[in-house]
């Protein structure tokens, strides 16, 4: 975060209302300590170059945090990586390269991506290899409890025993008789096929260095059993949030769940998902060949404009992407740049009981934004009639900064463009809304030459302008 002293009222009595998956409905938020909130969120298996789909998780949940914290909470906030598990193992054999090297590369590569996008670093980011030891003490006790039972068939695997839990499929409203196969380990060790592998013997095919030494044999963990182990760790046997995309709830989260309270523990008071970003109608995946990569994005945008296309979407709705759209959300944020800059000041002031509102509502950022382009607007507006928008530009950074897009942030010091290019463009966007607002004006004025005369101007400039309900936007022809 950008670290500037905003203004945000902290109410004594803040309810904010999450969805939590599990209930199916909107909370209120109360939390397991008053005034502090554990949110533990599941990382990425960093296998390859992230891309924008990847990156939905980690903003909307990056919004959350921060939006926690200006009502004050103290939160603890843990953000997970995988980084050993099939997935890693067999990308790494088909580019002939050690399965920690890709995975380290990756991880270099994620956290080029997070930082281009301003997303906070959480309180502690844990990675898989680094807390075996804690996976096998669950394990043991799983097995002790009789929730969990080493293979017969002399693997080294170790399962746990869906049956054994009757709670099991609860979190999302299945039967295990309706449930599929699990497909994590082959399944004539198991007693039900839809048993899932909490430890996984080594196989000969497997490089030496992907094992570690267990009460079973040497190995690796099961990938539900890692994030169970970490939110234990640093959040404890009950913590407040858990987080991730909608595609983990199954069988990911599940069996987190699953596994951690047959272990003894409360786990997770709240669930909360992130919808996925789409193409074509499909979730944007590497098997479907539609993936869009940070890097290739950052060369037609800035990070503050990605980030904002993806905060002013709601957290739970499914977005298609498109350029076209990226393009309006770019043209959107350069517009409140240009009223920062005609404006004369970025300090964050009071923020609006609107904005507030909308962000208690389930982290509601579309409007959240429709407030922030409704103040910049007015803001506009009074620039134009000569007036003072002091008050309305304090609340467009105050509202910026909690979306983690304020332009003075220090993140987007040397993203994207060059600094002279970034100074360009925002010195074009200030006159051009400034002609913008003197046609409106003459259009007020029923002075039709007048905003006929604006209008070539701007075109004549190599400047496209298109009327819209929410007022004009311009693209350079």
């Amino acid at each position: 975060m950008s670290g500037r002293a905003s203004r945000i009222p902290r109410l004594a009595r803040v309810t904010i209302r999450l969805y939590d998956t599990a209930t199916r409905e909107v909370r209120d938020f109360v939390p397991l300590q008053e005034g502090k909130a554990g949110l533990y969120v599941c990382g990425l298996t960093v296998q390859s170059e992230p891309h924008v789909g990847h990156v939905r998780s980690a903003v909307n949940f990056d919004v959350l945090q921060r939006w926690l914290r200006h009502r004050g909470y103290e939160v603890t906030f843990i953000r997970n990586i995988t980084d050993i598990d099939d997935k890693i193992l067999t990308k790494s054999a088909e580019q002939g390269r050690p399965w920690y090297n890709l995975a380290y590369a990756m991880k270099i590569e994620l956290d080029k991506a997070y930082a281009a996008l301003n997303v906070a670093p959480p309180t502690y980011e844990p990675a898989a290899t680094g807390h075996i030891p804690e996976m096998i003490v669950l394990i043991e006790r799983l097995v002790e409890r009789g929730h969990a039972y080493p293979a017969a068939d002399g693997s080294g695997d170790v399962y746990f025993d869906v049956r054994s839990w009757p709670q099991y499929g609860e979190l999302t409203h299945q039967g295990v008789d309706d449930m599929e196969p699990a497909a994590d380990a082959d399944p004539r060790g198991k007693r039900d096929p839809r048993d899932f592998a909490l430890w996984k013997g080594r196989k000969d095919s497997e490089p030496e260095t992907a094992s570690w030494p267990s009460p079973w044999g040497p190995g690796r963990p099961g990938w539900h059993i890692e994030c169970s182990a970490m939110a234990g760790k640093y959040l404890g046997e009950a913590f407040d949030i858990h987080g991730g995309g909608v595609d983990l709830r199954f069988p990911h989260h599940e069996n987190e769940q699953a596994q951690s309270r047959a272990a003894g523990g409360a786990f997770a008071s709240y669930w909360m998902h992130n919808a996925w970003i789409t193409t074509a109608g499909e979730k944007m995946s590497k098997s479907l060949g539609n993936t869009l990569s940070i890097p290739s994005i950052l060369e037609r945008y800035r990070g503050a404009e990605l980030r904002f296309y993806v905060v002013a979407a709601h957290y739970r709705s499914h977005v298609e992407f498109s350029f076209d759209a990226l393009d309006e959300a770019a043209a959107g944020y350069r517009r409140i740049e240009a009223f920062l800059e005609r404006a004369g000041t970025a300090e964050p002031g009071d923020l609006p009981e609107a904005f507030a509102a909308a962000m208690d509502d389930d982290l509601g950022t579309p409007a959240a934004v429709a407030v922030l382009y409704d103040t910049v607007r007015e803001g506009n507006r009074q620039l134009a009639a000569g007036e003072d928008a002091s008050v309305a530009a304090g609340a467009v950074a105050a509202m910026l900064d909690v979306l983690g897009v304020h332009p003075a942030d220090p993140a987007w010091a040397g993203s994207g463009s060059s600094d002279t290019e970034e100074r360009l463009s925002r010195a074009v966007d200030a006159l051009v809304a400034g002609l913008l607002e003197e046609r409106a004006q003459a259009r007020a004025d029923k002075d039709w030459a007048r905003a006929d005369a604006i209008r070539d101007r701007i075109k004549a400039a190599g400047i496209e302008v298109t009327d819209t309900p929410d007022g004009p936007t311009w693209t350079v022809s």
